[in-house]
């Protein structure tokens, strides 16, 4: 895991374009992480082993708060000029991103209908977070966060919910559930 960090990371702070993760990038690097305190708390205080730990865990840690400010500067680089490149985000990171994008369309909404003398609405058109869409799921999948902050799930094939809309267009592009057609 540690190669597979200092490969990431190094791509990330050496080029100017936001470089891919593989799935669960983030959820290995966490356990990998865990490991290594579990693994500290068994070993002798005064043993070469232990301070190699200490080293790998402050050198995977610096690493990965470097990684991920840079990913956080590229991708609101990208969501101020251009659209997210959704096959190098991490699930983690396209959720947390669509809100993102929504308040940055509709802050560049605002400032240009100003700039063009025109006064804010009451309601914002773009308003997403209370529409929702019915799916059904073809894969089994835990339990997910919405852009409600509600919990749905875990879900079983053949499933069949109701989720915001920016969950759903993710869940539906990652091929583990379709769109049902209401009538």
């Amino acid at each position: 895991m540690y190669n597979e960090l200092y490969v990431a990371w190094r791509r990330e702070i050496e080029e100017a374009s936001l470089g891919g993760l593989q799935p669960g990038f983030y959820a290995r690097i966490a356990d990998y992480l865990r490991r290594i305190k579990e693994e500290n708390r068994l070993l002798d205080k005064k043993s070469i082993k232990l301070n190699l730990l200490n080293r790998e865990e402050q050198n995977v840690k610096r690493m990965l708060e470097e990684l991920l400010r840079a990913r956080y500067n590229k991708l609101v680089k990208i969501t101020q000029s251009e659209k997210l490149p959704s096959e190098l985000l991490t699930v983690e990171e396209t959720k947390m991103c669509q809100s993102f994008v929504a308040f940055t369309d509709a802050y560049q909404k605002f400032a240009n209908d100003l700039i063009q003398g025109q006064t804010a609405k009451a309601e914002p058109e773009a308003d997403l977070s209370h529409k929702r869409m019915t799916l059904r799921f073809t894969k089994t999948i835990p339990s997910i966060i919405g852009a409600d902050m509600k919990t749905y799930g875990p879900f079983m094939v053949e499933d069949v919910a109701s989720l915001p809309v920016e969950n759903a267009k993710i869940l539906v592009k990652q091929g583990l559930a379709v769109l049902v057609e209401l009538s």
